[in-house]
């Protein structure tokens, strides 16, 4: 980066705004103990996030759903290069939740409540409301599998018990495993990536050597008869692109680690982008391949769980039994990713203000135990209400769409406020990258927004919204006791 300053800014107070920005997460406990390789073995669990969505995108889209996947993790690429340099200009910020709030928060405020904060928070919230879910989903999706393939098991429990028991003794692990640090959570992730990530790319890939791949099952079969580009098949092809970009973008939660890499000017980078190219390869070949061997009708007659066919058709029993293990690992893995980023979230939050303070709390490891807490009894609530995964996902996506969009529109800002924008960037996006990020805000909101709602109501699914929409909706109250909450400590520390 060159010495030499621009002119038309106020350098004094772009380095005291630096200062500022930079010391957000200073006392919040969170300990610098990750480097690259061990947030990409926490965060490696997003290939899995295309699980609840294989059946339901090819039911929709037939064979076009692998063009939709790609094209996610593109545009995943095009925002999370914007994030990357957002991770490096506030290295203390937790990912998309603090990028959001550290822009949008008014420098200097006089007041009990300040309006950026607002903007801010409501996308850690939506933030937080995305991956929070993603617990309940795979819980049940464990309860379903052990229900389906263990007749022992599934003669003394049902569907929905197993999966309440899955639930509580998965995030009871693991918020015991993450109790003494993130870096006990990288270990666990790589022992998860082993028994998950190397049996799935075995049964993706065999049926190319056992014949099992039929390219006809695709090549004939790219649209359904009835598909029409009219404006109620653009709308929910918007809706799917919302719901496959919660799967296919989710990558970026490499950078909600932040505080906690020794290095987070190159750590967050590498993470990151290691992160996507696996992404990159697994949500294309993996819906390629289950389509080619299984085809639209034998992907509708297991829309659940279609990995399992295709473990069956190209390694026979024994492949069933393999691919069972695999998706057990695989779905702990992917919880453990999206417990410790909705946890992060809540303690960012907090510590900005935007959530009570009793979230800001960590033990003396510099865990966020009691948002850990919270989060899990949340999650067994959801189980308990015996939503459908994908109904559960659809609501979560509207939360992610509104958390992308922001936080776009929040690098736009850091990019064109003269105060912002003189600040360090150890990592830098191409030229006129705000251009791209902006585009892709849009795309998010409203685009991908009104999809998703439409979506929802065309699969019959208007509470799926009402939830999502309630869920959102519940943070202008919590921000607004936050807010009191905060000027009642200050005033109470300026006067002693």
């Amino acid at each position: 980066m060159s010495d030499e300053k621009p002119e038309g800014i106020d350098w004094h107070h772009a380095e005291q705004c630096a200062k500022v920005v930079c010391e957000t997460g200073e006392g919040s406990g969170l300990e610098r103990t990750i480097d690259w390789k061990q947030g990409l073995a926490i965060a490696v669990g997003v290939p899995l996030l295309i699980m609840p969505s294989i059946g339901y995108f090819a039911s929709w889209l037939w064979s076009a759903a692998i063009i939709v996947w790609g094209l996610s993790v593109f545009q995943g690429f095009m925002q999370n290069l914007a994030y990357g340099e957002l991770a490096t200009t506030f290295p203390n910020a937790s990912g998309l939740p603090g990028f959001a709030q550290n822009v949008f928060k008014t420098r200097d405020h006089v007041g009990k409540y300040d309006k950026g904060k607002l903007i801010g928070g409501f996308s850690a919230w939506s933030y937080w409301f995305a991956w929070n879910p993603v617990l309940a989903i795979f819980a049940i999706l464990v309860g379903f599998y052990l229900h389906s393939l263990f007749p022992s098991v599934a003669a003394s429990f049902t569907e929905y018990q197993l999966s309440l028991i899955a639930g509580v003794v998965i995030f009871g692990g693991m918020i015991l495993v993450n109790y003494r640090g993130l870096s006990s959570g990288a270990t666990v992730g790589y022992i998860l990536a082993a028994f998950s990530l190397l049996p799935l790319i075995i049964i993706t890939l065999a049926p190319y050597a056992t014949g099992d791949f039929v390219a006809a099952n695709i090549t004939n079969n790219w649209l359904p008869d009835t598909w029409v580009w009219n404006t109620h098949h653009i709308l929910i092809l918007l809706g799917i692109f919302a719901m496959a970009q919660w799967s296919a973008c989710a990558w970026e939660t490499a950078a909600i680690y932040g505080p906690e890499y020794k290095n987070p000017g190159s750590d967050v980078p590498k993470a990151l982008f290691s992160c996507g190219a696996i992404c990159l390869f697994a949500y294309v070949i993996v819906q390629t391949t289950v389509t080619g061997v299984l085809g639209i009708d034998g992907i509708a007659a297991a829309p659940i769980d279609p990995m399992l066919p295709v473990a069956q058709a190209a390694l026979g029993d024994i492949g069933s039994t393999i691919a069972v293990v695999m998706l057990i690992a695989a779905m702990t893995l992917i919880i453990q990713t999206a417990y410790l980023g909705s946890a992060r979230a809540m303690h960012s939050m907090a510590t900005e203000g935007n959530l009570p303070k009793i979230f800001a709390n960590v033990n003396a490891h510099g865990t966020p135990v009691l948002a850990m807490v919270f989060i899990g009894l949340f999650n067994l609530g959801l189980i308990a209400m015996g939503g459908a995964p994908a109904a559960i996902l659809a609501a979560s996506a509207i939360g992610y769409v509104c958390a992308n969009g922001i936080s776009l529109f929040a690098y736009v800002k850091a990019k064109m406020n003269p105060h912002l924008a003189g600040l360090d960037r150890p990592f830098k996006a191409p030229g006129g990258w705000k251009n791209v990020a902006l585009l892709f805000g849009l795309f998010n909101i409203p685009f991908c927004l009104i999809g998703v709602m439409y979506l929802n109501i065309v699969e019959g699914s208007f509470m799926t919204t009402a939830v999502g929409v309630v869920v959102l909706a519940l943070y202008i109250p919590l921000w607004f006791y936050s807010q009191h909450e905060s000027y009642d400590a200050e005033a109470a520390a300026s006067a002693q």
